[in-house]
């Protein structure tokens, strides 16, 4: 009996390999390219939300040793004014998902922060994890808790007020930029809903 076992496992497993790695081939169609319109709006909805946001990080917060720009915005600008439909550029998802990541990221740091590469993994995977269980899932937050990991002394610094500032502060000015300037087109509506 143990034979005819020994004998079937690697056929088995073969076929488990290839069912396996026959899921990375894809095979859906690629979405369609959007339209001159598309772009601009895009591209005004970012270059306001973010030069906005380092306006007033340079005008008004830096000389306070806090800032209102962080890498996670870009990405953060991407969803919300190129991607305006998607779930994950809602409003809640938006907000939620930095200040959430952010009180996640800090907690991660200054409980695991001596050895950063733990504190960094647990940093994401928990923001991840929170984002989910919360409804506010909001890939850049995943950066954020990165962010707040390894994002040096002066974020460091700021504690658990990082969460907030830039982290939640920041996500407002990006919310209301979309507001703004996604509804001027009469072929694009944001948000899609609020909770």
């Amino acid at each position: 009996m143990s034979i005819s076992l020994n004998a079937e496992l690697p056929t088995q497993l073969t076929m488990t390999m290839r069912e396996y790695l026959s899921k990375m081939k894809g095979g859906a169609k690629s979405p369609p390219g959007v339209g001159a319109g598309e772009l601009l709006w895009s591209w005004l909805g970012s270059v306001i939300g973010i030069g906005l946001c380092g306006f007033l990080s340079s005008r008004y917060f830096e000389s306070r040793e806090l800032t209102l720009l962080i890498g996670s915005f870009g990405a953060s600008a991407v969803l919300v004014y190129g991607a305006i439909k998607s779930p994950l550029a809602q409003p809640r998802n938006l907000i939620g998902g930095h200040i959430l990541s952010g009180l996640v990221g800090v907690a991660c740091y200054q409980m695991f922060g001596e050895t950063i590469w733990i504190a960094a993994a647990l940093a994401v995977s928990l923001a991840i994890v929170a984002m989910l269980a919360t409804k506010t899932l909001h890939p850049p937050g995943g950066a954020t808790a990165l962010i707040a990991v390894i994002g040096g002394q002066k974020i460091h610094s700021l504690g658990f007020l990082y969460a907030f500032v830039p982290a939640g502060l920041g996500a407002a000015v990006l919310l209301a930029v979309a507001l703004l300037v996604n509804n001027l087109s009469k072929n694009r509506k944001y948000p899609e809903y609020w909770l």
